[in-house]
Parts: C-alpha cells; structure tokens; sequence
C-alpha cells in the first residue's frame, strides 16, 4: 500500500482516536470523506491526520463539535477577519471560567463539610446530615 495513505486503524492508532469516532466525525461532516479501495476500505491521507490531529486538540480544550465545525470552516477562509475565530474562543473560555467559578465554590462546600466532620459512626456522620438537607422544598406531583 502507498505509505501516503492511513487505514482508519493506523488513522486511529497515529491520532489516538477510536474508530467509531473517526466514522462518527466523518458522518457529520467534521472530516472529509477518505478516498475507498475496491474491497470498500477508507484511505486517508495527510491532510485527513492534519484535520483529525485539530480536532482532538480542540476537542482537549472543551470545544464543542458546533464550534469546532465554526473554526474549520473558518480555516477553510483564510482571508477572512480572525475575529470571528477570537469570538469563539473568548466564548469558550467565558463557559470556562464560570465553571471554574462554580467548582471553585462547591470545592468550598464540601471542603466545609469535610473539616466539620469529628469522625465516629455512619449515623453520627455529619457529611452525610449536611448531603441530607434539602435546600429547596420538594416538587410537588402534579398528578
């Protein structure tokens, strides 16, 4: 075989992607279809492993597969304003930075519950009183 050319198992293995994803992100759009061979085996090549390589690294940085297909389009217009591309990421790490916020303070609270608690038996646990309390009054069935 051309050694220009991956099988989707040397694309999985060289990309550190599993098989279903590769098919999947294929499926969708996200990575071009790869040329087949008579037995019907995909081929892909550099520009495929490039492709692929990009879209694991954006999905490592907690992109979502609707921005990621935002930023290769964008790729795809090399002229256009990266503005449009700086959006996207001051977007992202908005989201980012407000989930830090939010863990950031349930770490607080359960470090809280944590040094509150003296030790002894499950049923003396204080952890698991504070984990009992409701903060909210219940859901009333509407049935």
């Amino acid at each position: 075989m051309n050694t220009d050319y991956f099988t989707i198992g040397k694309l999985a293995k060289e990309t550190d992607t599993k098989v279903v994803t590769i098919r999947y992100y294929e499926s969708i759009g996200l990575l071009p279809a790869p040329l087949r061979t008579g037995h019907n085996y995909r081929l892909y090549n550099r520009d495929h492993f490039k492709r692929l390589s990009f879209i694991r690294r954006c999905r490592s940085l907690g992109f979502p597969l609707s921005q990621i297909r935002e930023i290769i389009a964008l790729t795809d217009q090399p002229d256009e304003d990266c503005q449009k591309v700086d959006k996207i990421a001051r977007g992202h790490l908005d989201i980012i930075e407000s989930k830090i916020q939010d863990l950031t303070q349930l770490a607080s609270e359960l470090r809280q519950k944590i040094t509150a608690c003296q030790g002894g038996t499950i049923a003396q646990c204080c952890i698991l009183k504070n984990l009992s309390k409701q903060n909210k009054t219940p859901i009333e069935s509407t049935s």
